[in-house]
């Protein structure tokens, strides 16, 4: 297995997963152009995050999205994983656990710059939420709340 950052030339397959991942997990219609551009301004931009990709023999098996955010209460960068998907074929394999140590790694070689590692899912995703619990997440701190257009 090979995690890389995503590059120009994943910006159609980020965003295929990305629609796929929204409708398994939350039942979500996303439209593709729009996501699509979405992916390709974090690509663009790498301020606005960075995709981290896993490979298993040369093809894309899954991904994430790295969103930093500030925190005053730390004086550092908390990362935030997005956009988490691995594709059927490769679930079980150990791929997502890979990723999120890909991430913790880099936080704890900057521990400087970060400070910790958050994520949010749906409710009803029980299986992602066990496999957060065994890598030592919890979901017991906060609640989120959102307001969308």
């Amino acid at each position: 297995m090979k995690i890389r950052p995503g590059l120009f030339y994943d910006i159609e397959v980020l965003a295929q997963l990305q629609v796929q991942m929204a409708r398994e997990t939350e039942e979500f219609k996303l439209d593709p152009p729009t996501v699509t551009l979405g992916v390709q301004a974090v690509i663009d931009d790498p301020s606005k995050g960075k995709y981290w990709i896993a490979e298993m023999d040369g093809k894309v098996a899954g991904c994430l999205l790295t969103v930093p955010e500030w925190s005053d209460w730390r004086n550092g960068t908390i990362l935030w994983i997005h956009s988490v998907y691995v594709l059927p074929a490769y679930r079980g394999k150990g791929l997502y656990k890979t990723l999120y140590e890909h991430v913790q790694n880099l936080v704890k070689t900057d521990s400087k710059t970060y400070k910790g590692i958050r994520l949010y899912v749906d409710k009803r995703n029980t299986a992602a939420q066990e496999v957060y619990n065994k890598l030592g997440m919890n979901g017991e701190h906060y609640q989120l709340f959102e307001w969308m257009l």
